[in-house]
């Protein structure tokens, strides 16, 4: 009893601080995001009265006749109870209150905690002490609609006329420390701590739910609730020695000495390393729900190719919904609207260009544009970011928005750095808890923030750019993608008032679109400008050959691709060594199905590492070396290597993937036609593991351009 009185204080301690840091955001949505979540009524109706309890008990006051009524009425006031199965909780602190409550069929005693004394600040109490040794001080967290006031002791009636206040007792009963001022005053620190009490408050429901399907691939144990993320509730110096013990993942590599906090280890090596211990196919959880990752080409095939059907499908994750809200072609669900959308965009964009010689010259011209900027540095070292996520952009926009932008547009700069700083978060280690408590979403700090920020500020962008369209649209003359698409919207609505071609659909394809067209493909030209300048005899070889096929009196085209098979096979070896979307887009078993042995119940989220498929030793020798004559035969032709899938494979491949190559061999090898990349010797060289997100960017480096 007097541990579960203990575990009770804990619990209201923990989510008394996650509260006020949460207490700037409607609570309602809180609510109902638990309730989303598939929380019991009565956990949150419990949590509910931890924060916003309105009356008070003596110790040991049960609900009897006129007791339960009271609860009731307090309920009432706080706004919110469901109507089976739960006694009310009051309290004027938020403490538990009632006599018990049913749960799986167990009557659990949750008895009262005492008078509580309301002080002018929070009060901090020693944590493991039982309720009746440590006291609160702390005031409501939000208005009361009445008085607290202090109910009659003794046990059963819990009505009647009320007595005045008790007198506060002396000695150690009464005695409180304050708060460590450095965690309260970290809002980051805060919250976690008070996301911490909430999961707390939740351990009963996540002990007796239920237990992990049979049949899943082998993985790491998870815990109640964080599932295999505990890593991120937990400080560094408890989460090395704890969760290293217990054999749970830890995402960190520890830091030489003196040199600061342990450095962030990358996803998908984390995962890579797990495959090693669990093997190709294993099994981890976000919360209580499996996620399957696949991290060896069989697999891969396995469940992409050999069971499309199955896992073609995207999963319902809440970090996906609350920024795409599942439309668009990215992460749209598998179905008759998702095939319809693509099947347009597809079509459409192909009119404008896409996978066609038709669209060379948009991209020759880009790369002109290009070349002055370079040209501007002469030879001084310059940061090649900008240029190229610049080039790669316009490029997309020629067709989806019927424009480019100058390198020097703020606007247009500013768009493309939330995009790839979007990318980035989307799987922060933080964010990603975003899909075991949705609410942290709306926290109003750290990343959580800047990810809704970011949102906001492209949609604002794009929502600003379909207008303009909409007002000079001309249905005879479309110009680009937005007017090909707004006919169309124009059309159906004409036949199908239900019609999935809506401008708020729009407004997705284009971010998709955006996405798919500018971040992928300025990562892929980035990496190669990065591992040629850090190997200058390839990089001899490229030139060499564009010496012999193109020469410098005329511009590249895409007829001599198939005459310059090593240039080719040196941008193959760069996207095996630097997969731009290293776990590839998630996917969702759509029905239980049965992969290499194990089951894999419907709705399970996977993942194809393919950052793991094009490093695996058994294929690829000496993976870590880069060696683009792996994909060259005896006498130099390329080899088309079935287990190259750099852009995924399956019925939901990459739709950039043709507009992607021709990008990448036209802008690569008009560069090095004129230019010699060199990486400055007084620079040091960048981790090769790159900056993980939804893509796999390089870190920021420098180059110089020597003019040929």
């Amino acid at each position: 009893m007097e541990k579960a009185r203990v575990f009770q204080k804990n619990i209201y301690f923990c989510f008394i601080h996650y509260a006020k840091a949460f207490d700037c955001v409607e609570l309602n949505k809180l609510w109902q995001v638990l309730i989303d979540m598939g929380i019991p009524e009565h956990l949150i109706c419990l949590l509910r009265n931890l924060y916003g309890g309105q009356e008070a008990e003596e110790p040991g006051q049960g609900l009897g006749r006129q007791g339960g009524a009271h609860a009731a009425a307090s309920s009432s006031a706080s706004g919110y109870c469901p109507s089976q199965g739960v006694a009310v909780f009051q309290d004027a602190a938020g403490g538990l209150r009632g006599r018990s409550h049913r749960l799986s069929g167990r009557r659990w005693p949750l008895r009262g905690c005492g008078a509580r004394a309301l002080g002018p600040k929070p009060a901090w109490p020693k944590m493991g002490k039982p309720l009746e040794r440590a006291r609160w001080a702390s005031p409501p967290l939000r208005p009361s609609r009445r008085q607290p006031t202090n109910l009659r002791a003794g046990r059963g009636g819990g009505g009647g006329r009320r007595g005045p206040p008790q007198p506060e007792p002396s000695g150690t009963m009464g005695r409180v420390e304050e708060p460590p001022s450095a965690l309260l005053q970290d809002p980051l620190s805060s919250a976690l701590l008070g996301a911490a009490g909430l999961l707390l408050a939740l351990a009963l429901w996540g002990l007796l739910g239920r237990r992990p399907p049979r049949g899943l691939p082998p993985g790491p144990k998870p815990w109640p609730l964080v599932g295999n993320f505990a890593f991120a509730v937990l400080p560094h110096f408890l989460g090395r020695r704890l969760l290293r013990a217990v054999g749970q993942p830890y995402p960190y590599e520890d830091a030489a000495p003196g040199r600061g906090s342990p450095r962030p280890l990358s996803v998908h090596l984390l995962l890579t390393k797990l495959a090693k211990a669990y093997g190709s196919i294993f099994s981890f959880f976000v919360g209580s729900r499996p996620t399957i990752i696949l991290s060896d080409f069989e697999a891969v095939r396995d469940a992409l190719v050999l069971q499309a059907d199955v896992f073609s499908d995207r999963p319902t994750l809440p970090i996906v919904t609350l920024i795409s809200e599942e439309k668009g072609v990215i992460f749209a669900h598998y179905g008759p609207v998702w095939k319809k959308q693509r099947k347009f965009s597809h079509s459409t964009l192909r009119h404008f260009g896409l996978g066609k010689l038709s669209l060379e010259p948009a991209i020759l011209e880009e790369f002109r544009f290009m070349k002055n900027e370079i040209l501007k540095h002469g030879e001084k070292q310059f940061n090649p970011f900008p240029i190229i996520s610049n080039a790669a952009s316009n490029i997309i926009c020629s067709m989806a928005l019927g424009r480019r932008f100058d390198y020097d547009d703020v606007e247009f700069k500013t768009m493309l750095s939330l995009m790839s700083k979007g990318l980035e978060l989307s799987l922060n280690m933080y964010v990603i808890l975003v899909n075991i408590c949705p609410w942290l979403y709306y926290l109003p700090f750290g990343p959580f923030r800047e990810l809704r920020r970011l949102v906001l500020d492209i949609k604002a962008f794009l929502e600003k750019i379909i207008v303009q369209h909409r007002e000079n649209l001309d249905a005879q003359n479309p110009r680009d993608f937005i007017d090909m698409y707004l006919i169309q919207v124009d059309e159906e609505k004409k036949t199908n008032s239900k019609t999935s071609f809506d401008e708020d659909y729009l407004l997705f394809i284009i971010g998709d679109l955006f996405v798919a067209g500018t971040d992928t493909t300025t990562n892929t030209i980035l990496w190669c400008l990065l591992y040629l300048s850090l190997h200058p005899q390839v990089q001899a070889k490229v030139q060499e050959e564009i010496e012999s096929v193109i020469g410098r009196a005329r511009d590249p085209s895409l007829a001599d691709k198939a005459e310059m098979p090593f240039t080719e096979a040196a941008i193959m070896e760069v996207q095996r060594m630097a997969v731009v979307v290293p776990l590839s887009v998630p996917r969702m078993a759509s029905e239980t199905t049965v992969l290499q042995g194990y089951t894999i119940p419907k709705g399970t989220v996977v993942f194809c590492n393919l950052w793991s498929v094009h490093r695996d030793p058994r294929i690829w020798k000496n993976p870590d070396d880069f060696y683009p004559e792996r994909f060259l035969d005896e006498n130099g032709r390329l080899l088309k290597t079935e287990t190259f899938i750099p852009f995924g494979t399956g019925k939901r491949v990459c739709m950039g993937e043709q507009l992607a190559k021709m990008e990448v061999f036209l802008v690569l090898t008009s560069l090095l036609q004129h230019f010699t990349l060199v990486f400055p010797e007084d620079l040091k060289k960048p981790s090769m593991e790159g900056r993980f997100g939804l893509t796999l960017a390089p870190f920021p480096f420098n180059l110089i351009a020597l003019k040929r």
